[in-house]
């Protein structure tokens, strides 16, 4: 990386209609902190935008809900994101919002850039209408079954349980998320961005990315290799909340958020530096960071840069650093379903400890696969690695200076094979973590910070410095210097990753200010002579209670969850069906023969089942509750006269059936006692 960049760092905008919780931190923002900390620290020209995102229906849904009006809505949420981030420590540059003055001009500027083009191509298409409400539906007011996982809380644009993109007239039995009603398809017209004519230049940029993270470029190459490969994406849409569309003809119709959300970060930076953002964003010297969550991959890598090639005058991103999702209690994050730790409440129920939970978070971060975060490892870590190592070993160095020598650095004198050994070992940590951080692996970088604590602990421990003193004050002296070099290289080295902490740190060492990065390649930081400042633990020990109070809480979520279950019972009776229309359908018994995972899809497994008439090909999303092992040999429900349908280029012939548990577990629809395989059902 060239130290003459203009360096752009982007987190997600985080969607304004509820708060941030543990996996948005993990997921993007702060990743993006961490690094954006250490850039600085290398004297780095890097400026850091985010804001909140305050387009799209689920806002004007929430709204409705509330009987507010959906501004009202997103200034609660951006106040309130906005003071959670600041509180916890993310140090943007700015944090903006979608619905300022100057992002609705830049927006429309975009749009018309791409329209007088012609790169953006009007298009009648069928859409659904709700007549109840009359009016058009965007995708997210539809919801109806995945025709991929056959989650029956879906979208019109996504299927959130198993990811997949998806158009509103994909989903199996739609209804209306405004009035409940089942939607009328009309004619509508709205502009499309063409990327199935954009494909081969969007190969081209991303074959050209370096070093990308092994799930970002899967996936990406998984869209453009994909069945048809991309299709046209509508950028308008018919809703009343949002940035107009400027065109003429266009009464009643928003840019689709996904068009108008990313331009958000240049739009951020306008704000943030009126005469001089084009540099960050324009040239040679521009070089962009998106950090995002594994969900905003599509739209980042592949719907974003064509929008800036079509506009031809902006710099590409040079790295989209996405991470996984991050479970809680082996359960999956849920908003809606308050299966969530929220940042807001966490920095109420555990003031001043922000550290511990960016320590935590950074150990367990989701970097290529998905991780679970528990009350458990959190205390844990705190006590064990936080109290107990790197937390002891810098109290032992401040208590026994100030006891021994009213706490000033002692001259160390003629130093001995294992002072220089541990000096020399020392200077290696500043660019073994650099390393790990421009590499964006971040557990890595955050596991050397606290070898680097063992090590000062273990030199310690090993020179006895409390027993030396006795006979030889100036060797106990020399010990207690040398143990003081580690620890400034501590506050040095984990300021990105706590900075709270690290300038506690600091202040206990009269560290002015803080040092450049490349201050930890030398051996000495706190001179002999020094006064240090007061003395002061840096972490607290999580007690039981503590831990024990917040598993309550997610209890009760878990147990109001089973209260509206088992008050509900089920899933309301779907709309009647004519009895031709159930003759229609072909039930039979399947005998699965071979189950396989279909490879770079977490979700999809591939299934040959003995239908009695063949053998045919079934692909079916339920990889999360069945092994491919301990399904050879089952028994199963096979919906045999669906459509052939290409699923990541394997033909499936047929669906799998499944009951679904309240707590979301599938079950296997199998006859009791056995069946021939082919046997009717019905």
């Amino acid at each position: 990386m060239s130290t003459n960049k203009k360096i752009m760092v982007t987190a997600a905008l985080p969607y304004a209609n509820g708060p941030i919780h543990i996996g948005h931190l993990a997921g993007c923002y702060l990743p993006s902190d961490i690094y954006v900390r250490y850039m600085r620290m290398r004297g780095r020209d890097v400026k850091f935008v985010c804001g909140s995102d305050e387009h799209g229906v689920p806002i004007t849904i929430k709204a409705k809900n509330e009987g507010i009006t959906p501004q009202e809505v997103v200034d609660r949420y951006h106040a309130m994101m906005g003071g959670a981030f600041e509180e916890f420590g993310i140090s943007f540059d700015h944090y903006s919002r979608t619905s300022s003055e100057q992002h609705h001009k830049n927006a429309k500027e975009f749009f018309m850039n791409l329209y007088e083009k012609g790169a953006l191509q009007a298009k009648e298409t069928q859409q659904y209408f709700d007549p109840e409400a009359g009016q058009f539906l965007a995708d997210r007011y539809i919801t109806g079954t995945c025709p991929k996982c056959s989650d029956e809380e879906a979208y019109g644009d996504q299927c959130e349980k198993c990811g997949t993109s998806l158009s509103p007239t994909e989903l199996i039995n739609p209804k209306s998320a405004l009035s409940g009603a089942k939607p009328e398809l009309r004619n509508t017209t709205n502009w499309f961005l063409p990327l199935d004519k954009l494909s081969d230049e969007l190969r081209t940029f991303l074959e050209s990315r370096e070093n990308w993270k092994p799930n970002v470029i899967g996936q990406c190459m998984s869209w453009l290799n994909a069945g048809d490969g991309l299709q046209p994406r509508a950028m308008t849409r018919d809703l009343n909340w949002g940035v107009p569309v400027p065109v003429e003809g266009a009464e009643g119709k928003v840019m689709y958020v996904w068009f108008d959300a990313p331009i958000g970060y240049i739009s951020a930076t306008q704000e943030l530096l009126p005469n001089d953002w084009e540099q960050y964003w324009k040239g040679d010297d521009a070089e962009i960071v998106h950090f995002i969550g594994k969900d905003n991959i599509v739209f980042h890598c592949i719907i974003f840069p064509a929008m800036l090639q079509q506009h031809g005058d902006y710099a590409l991103p040079k790295q989209v650093p996405a991470n996984e999702f991050l479970n809680l209690e082996g359960r999956k994050l849920s908003t809606s379903k308050n299966w969530a730790v929220w940042l807001h409440e966490y920095l109420q129920d555990f003031p001043g400890q922000q550290d511990v939970l960016r320590y935590v978070l950074t150990a367990t971060m989701p970097e290529t696969k998905d991780n679970d975060f528990t009350w458990a490892d959190f205390q844990q870590r705190n006590n064990s690695e936080l109290v107990a190592g790197f937390g002891n070993f810098v109290n032992r160095v401040m208590v026994l200076t100030y006891k021994y020598y009213d706490g000033v650095v002692q001259e160390p004198g003629t130093l001995t094979d294992a002072d220089r050994e541990a000096l020399a070992t020392m200077t290696q940590y500043g660019r073994r973590i650099a390393k790990n951080l421009e590499d964006f692996k971040f557990r890595e970088a955050i596991g050397e910070a606290m070898s680097l604590a063992r090590l000062g602990n273990k030199y310690l421990q090993e020179q006895e410095p409390w027993k030396v003193y006795k006979q030889d004050p100036a060797r106990a002296g020399a010990v207690l210097y040398v143990a003081t070099q580690i620890t400034a290289v501590l506050s040095i080295v984990f300021e990105p990753f706590l900075p709270r902490t690290a300038a506690k740190l600091r202040s206990m060492l009269a560290m002015d200010t803080l040092p450049v990065w490349e201050a930890t390649n030398n051996e000495t930081i706190v001179a002999a002579g020094t006064q240090l400042g007061k003395a002061e633990l840096l972490f607290a020990k999580i007690e039981d209670s503590q831990v024990e109070a917040q598993r309550a809480k997610l209890e009760a979520t878990l147990v109001q969850k089973e209260e509206i279950v088992e008050e509900s019972t089920h899933a309301p009776q779907k709309e009647d069906i004519s009895f031709d229309q159930f003759m229609g359908m072909d039930l039979r018994v399947g005998t699965i023969l071979e189950a396989e995972r279909v490879p770079k899809a977490d979700r999809l497994l591939k299934f040959l089942v003995d239908t009695g008439l063949d053998k045919r090909t079934i692909v079916s999303g339920i990889a999360e509750h069945f092994s491919p092992e301990d399904m050879v040999g089952k028994q199963v429900t096979v919906l045999m006269n669906l459509p052939p349908r290409k699923i990541r280029g394997v033909v499936s012939q047929g669906m799998l059936l499944m009951a679904e548990d309240a707590d979301g577990k599938l079950r296997l629809m199998s006859p009791e006692g056995g069946a021939a395989s082919g046997s009717v059902i019905g």
